[in-house]
């Protein structure tokens, strides 16, 4: 026969007893809800905040493309001006010859004629400049945006896991508070605000 006997302690019985009778218990619960809630709303955050910074630099660089192209073409304007320059002064230094006045007075409306072809596509380049310059813009402040959201998402999440270890009140608060602040900053980046 065996001369052991199982003697159970006030522990035991408590493990046994929460066994048979789990208690719910609503804080971890909820924080476990909101940490799923806003590591989703923080990678939709990520990706917005990285897209838009792509589309940013995106836009910068057709700036800086349109921009060479309008140097570029007020270059050949300038090489135009001068050619049209030295026709008028041929024909100056011809005039006692009709048909080489006539043939330098030809040139030199012909480089007038393409002056103002090349400086309209040099304002138009202009143009695209300063349109890609605020689309840039635009893109790089919405990016700001996302970037903040995913801040104070990341932010709450950190509370909540204080929350959990301190199972104080007033920081799953803070964890909400920090959280709907994040969410409206997300929103203004989604709707172009401020």
């Amino acid at each position: 026969m065996s001369t052991e006997y199982e003697v159970h302690g006030p522990h035991d019985h408590a493990v046994e007893h929460s066994l048979h009778h789990p208690k719910r218990d609503r804080l971890t619960g909820s924080m476990a809800v909101a940490t799923a809630i806003l590591a989703t709303l923080g990678a939709v955050f990520a990706y917005q905040s990285g897209s838009t910074e792509s589309l940013a630099l995106y836009y910068k660089n057709a700036e800086a493309v349109a921009k060479t192209e309008a140097a570029n073409q007020w270059g050949y304007y300038q090489a135009k001006g001068e050619k049209q320059n030295l026709a008028e002064l041929g024909a100056t230094l011809s005039a006692g010859d009709a048909q080489k006045v006539e043939h330098f007075e030809q040139e030199r409306q012909k480089y007038a004629l393409q002056k103002q072809q090349i400086r309209a596509q040099a304002e138009q380049q202009e143009r695209e400049v300063a349109h890609n310059e605020a689309l840039s813009e635009q893109a790089l402040h919405q990016h700001h945006r996302w970037a903040q959201g995913m801040l104070l998402v990341q932010v709450a999440i950190s509370l909540a896991a204080i929350c959990l270890l301190t199972r104080r009140r007033w920081v799953q608060l803070a964890t909400y508070a920090v959280a709907a602040a994040g969410t409206l900053v997300g929103a203004s980046a989604l709707l172009h605000l401020g």
